[in-house]
This record gives structure tokens, sequence and C-alpha cells, in this order.
């Protein structure tokens, strides 16, 4: 819905246009992100170093578009509390992930500039700016390249 499709586009964006190494995923896992979790949570191996964790965010004193990291503990209130699947998992459980697996977990926020009443496609223009800049910001944290043939 509108800005929040925020997380989508860059998985789109980092397969596309990058060359994403064996073992290294960009997965759109919609609402299933606490299935994940779970899954890393209680797995014996297999587990990732680290996680990137897009949403878009509503912070009041930030730009629309700015992307930015946060910790856990910064999750607003009103994500914190929702406990619908396509929301943020909560802060308990991405903090018993890092401290009982030693999965790094990474948040790289964007700031909304319009989420609609209904269900309506397409990003803002400063969230379609935000999409390239978390890329970039990705490629560096992991030290991707993007492909220069896509």
């Amino acid at each position: 819905m509108g800005d929040d499709g925020y997380g989508p586009a860059v998985v789109d964006e980092l397969n596309a246009r990058y060359d994403i190494p064996d073992n290294v995923q960009a997965v759109d896992v919609g609402t299933c992100v606490r299935e994940y979790l779970f899954d890393y949570l209680l797995a014996e191996e297999g587990r990732p170093e680290k996680i990137i964790i897009l949403d878009a965010v509503d912070f009041p004193d930030r730009a629309f578009g700015e992307v930015f990291q946060i910790v856990p503990d910064e999750i607003p209130a009103k994500k914190i509390h929702d406990f619908s699947l396509h929301q943020f998992p909560t802060v308990n459980l991405l903090k018993e992930l890092e401290e009982n697996t030693g999965i790094r977990v990474l948040i790289l926020a964007a700031q909304v500039e319009h989420i609609p009443e209904e269900i309506a496609p397409g990003l803002s223009p400063a969230m379609t700016k935000a999409v390239t800049e978390a890329c970039e910001k990705i490629s560096q944290i992991l030290s991707i390249k993007a492909n220069p043939d896509a």
C-alpha cells in the first residue's frame, strides 16, 4: 500500500540489478517475517550471519524518503504493538535472535510520505529514491556490486 511497498521494492531492485553471491539471499518474505525469524531462532545450523530487515516507518522528525538504520529499541511504538503478520516482528523476538543465535540484525528503515487508506500500489517519488539509496547501502554492507548489464 503506497510507501509501505518499500521493502519489496528494494528486494526486487537488488535481485534485478545486483550480482547477488550464492551465500546471500534477497527475499521478500511478505507476511511471513515472523516465521523466518522463528526458523532462524530454532535452527541448529544453516543460520545466516546477518539479516537486514527493510521497512517503511513513520518518524515525525525524518524527511520523506530518508533511509536510516535503527535498532529494535527504536522501532515506533505503533509498530511494536501491531501483531499483524505484515508488520515488524516484536522487539523481543529481534533481541532474542541476536542474543541467542549471534545473528546480527540490521533494520534499514525509510520514512514514509504516503500510506493510502485503501489498497493502492506505487511508491511516492521520495520513496522511489529511497529504494535506490537502500540498495546502495546494502551493497556496501554486504560488499556486493551492481550488475552493469542490468
